[in-house]
């Protein structure tokens, strides 16, 4: 015997699908900008440097991520 399912969903149509659209369009603007925001990439190019590169920055290795939020941290 056989037996078949659908499932059909009918689009949301009105208010509720546009504000829908528009909490996801808020959504990825946030995430964009906390991706922007972030310093994730400093601190990697900070730990491809050797030691010498950091030394002459007056930096040590294990003061990397402390050197790029010193904003935050040190007001």
């Amino acid at each position: 015997m056989t037996t078949l399912t659908t499932d059909i969903h009918a689009e949301r149509r009105g208010f509720r699908a546009h504000f829908a659209g528009f909490l996801t369009s808020l959504a990825r603007g946030f995430e964009a900008h906390a991706y922007a925001a972030s310093r994730r990439d400093k601190i990697e190019a900070l730990q491809a440097k050797s030691d010498a590169e950091l030394a002459e920055l007056g930096i040590k290795r294990d003061e990397i991520v402390h050197y790029v939020y010193r904003d935050l941290f040190y007001m």
